[in-house]
């Protein structure tokens, strides 16, 4: 994270010494692009190959990118052409890093430690933003851009054995099959819009899964263990098909479907999930997959299905996600909190504070509040571990903070501003943590990539869209209409949350 903060300064320096700000503007929008084009891409990445083995090439391609700027900086000088060229790999490879980082948490700690991960998490990007930008400008102050760079690559450096040490616990005998506390099961449930997850006529009841906290068990059919059906038919059970079972295809054996698909499971359309993220079956000893180093087990260790199996697997996870009862009203109240919290908090911030006459130092004293607010969050999840009744907190925080952001436009003073924006952090960021805790806790382990991506898309990729639109809208309307806009959209996040019955009661393992 110190590295990252570091290039990204080394960047835009760099970028604003050699071209016009409208160039430098350019450069530092090109990263951002293939992120966001490639993120669901690099999801369905990290699911194939294991997350562990993704973020350690990922990482190294990204220290090597930076290092050989650098290299290129102290022999011939600054240039447009090489800064957009690192920029656009820089952003490729972070569509890809990104979803396995996500990815890594749920693959190295137990299900009740991660609420504490998350915790770190966040105080590990407070410490990094502290941190990262004074060291980034002493490098350029001392030996400008080529300087900078060559620090952000040497930090990034330093996490690449640290990634090669980690070792990952094995997916647990479910992994893949869409089993979870959330899992459809084709019975009772509620859609974003209270819609049941369940179509007509599809399977329940015997055959379906039956959501539990990891110790699920798939209804037997002539007397099959959970193991023999998912190594015998390389089948889910009911993740992508609203609880129908590979078993129901038209009676055929578990060798003629394996046969008939070209000796993988690629497809998965009526209904039959075809070895999804990280249990596609070859014919290589009837093994789910292939161990690699570290202890992770990654798909595509057998035959991988036909044509567009990749598409196929980005397909399977969209519907994964869109169909299980917490992760889907979870991601809308994601974005809908992003999308009414980036704006003001960023570009409406330094507006505000040029309406009010706050000066820079107000500002600053204001982002500090937050800091600060965000920072005590954090903390609390790392020392607690777990918050009870995490569903109605998250609903609560989403409330409270979106009627803080909305009050931040009409404050009399910097000091009032400085105490609402504490309060926001506090507010924000346990209800940020909390939700990644809940996206960890409640993916399927082999889908977490798919499921990262997805909400790392609406965060860095749509989210910072508000920020030009919140500019245009207060140019024309103000700080205040535009702030209570902002606040209502972020209200929306949490009314999600409280509508969506299974979310509002979710509870984090203890």
């Amino acid at each position: 994270m110190i590295g990252d903060s570091v290039y990204y300064i080394a960047l835009s320096w760099a970028a604003v010494q050699t071209g016009t700000p409208s160039q430098a503007g350019v450069v530092m929008a090109v990263s951002a692009v293939p992120r966001a084009v490639l993120m669901l891409g690099g999801g369905v990445i990290a699911d194939r190959f294991g997350p562990r083995r993704v973020v350690i090439i990922s990482d190294t391609v990204r220290c090597a990118a930076v290092l050989a700027v650098a290299g290129l900086l102290f022999l011939t000088g600054p240039g447009l052409w090489p800064l957009a060229v690192l920029a656009l790999v820089f952003g490729t490879v972070d569509a890809v890093f990104l979803p396995a980082v996500g990815a890594l948490p749920a693959r190295v700690t137990s299900r009740g430690q991660l609420a504490r991960v998350q915790g770190i998490r966040g105080l590990g990007i407070r410490f990094a933003s502290v941190v990262g930008g004074p060291l980034g400008g002493l490098a350029v102050a001392i030996g400008g851009a080529a300087a900078a760079f060559t620090v952000a690559g040497l930090l990034i450096a330093v996490s690449v054995p640290l990634l090669i040490s980690v070792r990952l616990r094995e997916l647990p005998a479910g992994a893949g099959t869409g089993e979870g506390a959330g899992a459809v099961d084709g019975a009772e449930g509620e859609g974003v819009f209270g819609a049941g997850y369940a179509g007509a006529g599809e399977a329940v009841g015997a055959d379906a899964v039956k959501p539990g906290d990891g110790d699920e068990r798939v209804g037997e059919r002539g007397g099959r263990s959970v193991r023999d059906r998912l190594v015998g038919s390389g089948s889910g059970a009911g993740a992508a098909g609203g609880g129908r079972t590979a078993d129901g295809d038209g009676g055929r054996s578990d060798r003629e479907r394996l046969a008939g698909r070209g000796g993988g499971l690629g497809a998965a359309g009526r209904g039959r999930v075809a070895g999804e993220g990280g249990r596609r079956l070859g014919r290589r000893g009837g093994r789910a997959g292939a161990v690699a180093d570290g202890g992770e087990r990654v798909a595509g260790g057998g035959a991988v299905g036909p044509g567009g199996a990749a598409w196929q697997d980005l397909v399977v996870g969209l519907r994964y996600i869109r169909r299980h009862r917490v992760l889907a009203p979870l991601m809308l109240a994601i974005a809908l909190g992003d999308l009414g919290f980036v704006g003001p908090l960023n570009v409406g911030l330094t507006l505000l504070a040029d309406e009010r006459g706050w000066g820079a130092s107000g500002m600053g004293s204001v982002l500090g509040g937050f800091g600060v607010g965000a920072g005590a969050a954090s903390l609390l999840l790392a020392v607690r571990g777990r918050v009870p009744h995490a569903g109605h907190v998250i609903v609560y925080a989403c409330l409270g903070g979106a009627v803080a952001i909305g009050a931040l436009a009409f404050v009399p003073g910097v000091l009032a501003a400085v105490g609402v924006a504490l309060l926001i952090g506090l507010l924000a960021g346990l209800s940020g943590a909390l939700c990644g805790a809940l996206l960890q806790t409640q993916a399927d382990p082999a889908y977490l990539g798919r499921v990262t991506a997805v909400a790392s898309l609406v965060s860095l990729g749509f989210a910072p869209l508000s920020m030009p639109l919140s500019a245009a809208a207060i140019g024309a309307w103000g700080t205040g209409p535009v702030f209570v806009v902002s606040a209502a959209v972020c209200a929306l996040g949490g009314v999600v949350a409280l509508c969506a019955r299974n979310l509002r009661r979710a509870e984090l393992p203890a």
